[in-house]
């Protein structure tokens, strides 16, 4: 059947599964274009000091547009819920659980996942940390077909985009989604009328993504300032990189690198203070500083903080 001869918007029934802000231009570019039967998302959590109950992002949006929301405690054992929409299609962004093959198994268009990644690079949970943390120059978008496995499905699409120097986290976040909207839509026609294609992944190229553990936002003095430069903008403005310093922490947001080395001097050890950050020795050059977030304040300039302490850093150990 030709997708322009007939209403998709209305003879398809799509359900949307997805959680965080991340998926909310992917869903919104579906609303728009689609009949987006029912949005399945994570249960409403408690948030901020104040622990405020809020929704999730893609719950809001869904609202927004009068469109069934389910929130499931456990989609392996509340499957059938969504398989009773009778769903042709499912596409998938972020959503945060497994899905079971009993699901995969029922749309006749299959289940198809948005993934911020060049698959099988980066399969996992934090593609587009992970992606500025190892120093890549490009990554992209993976529209697949969802299997059993761990983003392991055929790849439908794929469409890549650079990484520059100064990208955070933050900014690829941003460029990422609205890529990926971009690509679904542009995907969707060809797996509706069967001419998409279905490239099998190559086992021997897979690399992984894993979620940010709070092992990984602690900034290591003794890796070469470019690696810290990576991490640092890797976790920015989430989850942040941090270091201790005299027992409080605090969290880095902006710094950059200065190829000056001190070959009597201690790694993470406080060398100089600039015009605009603190200079802090490395196992290869010194990472200035600019922006942090002492424990118990709001983030700042780095040499506010220095002004605000009236303190001599130079030759204490930050760890």
């Amino acid at each position: 059947m030709d997708i322009e001869d007939i209403d998709v918007k209305k003879e398809l029934k799509i359900i949307f599964m997805g959680t965080p802000e991340f998926s909310v231009p992917i869903l919104d570019a579906l609303i728009k274009n689609y009949n987006v039967k029912a949005v399945v998302t994570q249960k409403d959590k408690l948030t901020g000091r104040n622990l405020t109950l809020t929704q999730p992002p893609v719950k809001i949006l869904a609202k927004e547009n009068n469109i069934l929301v389910l929130q499931l405690d456990n989609v392996k054992e509340q499957y059938e819920e969504i398989i009773d929409l009778e769903p042709d299609l499912i596409v998938t962004c972020a959503y945060g659980q497994i899905l079971p093959k009993e699901l995969l198994d029922y749309p006749r268009l299959g289940c198809i996942n948005v993934h911020a990644s060049l698959l099988p690079d980066l399969r996992g949970g934090a593609p587009i940390h992970r992606a500025i943390i190892n120093g890549y120059k490009k990554t992209g978008i993976t529209i697949m077909y969802m299997d059993v496995g761990m983003d392991d499905g055929d790849i439908i699409s794929q469409e890549e985009i650079e990484i520059s120097d100064t990208d955070t986290v933050s900014t690829m976040h941003d460029k990422l989604s609205a890529l990926g909207s971009k690509l679904l839509i542009k995907t969707l026609p060809s797996i509706i009328d069967g001419t998409n294609k279905r490239i099998k992944q190559d086992s021997s190229k897979v690399t992984y993504a894993p979620i940010i553990k709070p092992d990984d936002e602690k900034i290591d003095f003794s890796k070469s300032a470019f690696q810290i430069y990576n991490q640092i903008r890797g976790l920015n403005s989430f989850p942040g990189a941090y270091f201790m310093l005299d027992g409080k922490r605090i969290k880095v947001y902006e710094s950059y690198i200065k190829e000056e080395y001190y070959t009597d001097k201690l790694d993470g050890e406080i060398v100089k203070i600039y015009d605009d950050g603190i200079g802090i020795k490395t196992g290869n050059g010194v990472i200035v500083l600019k922006v942090i977030k002492p424990e118990g304040k709001s983030k700042m300039r780095a040499i506010d903080y220095l002004n605000g302490i009236k303190e001599d850093l130079i030759g204490k150990i930050a760890g």
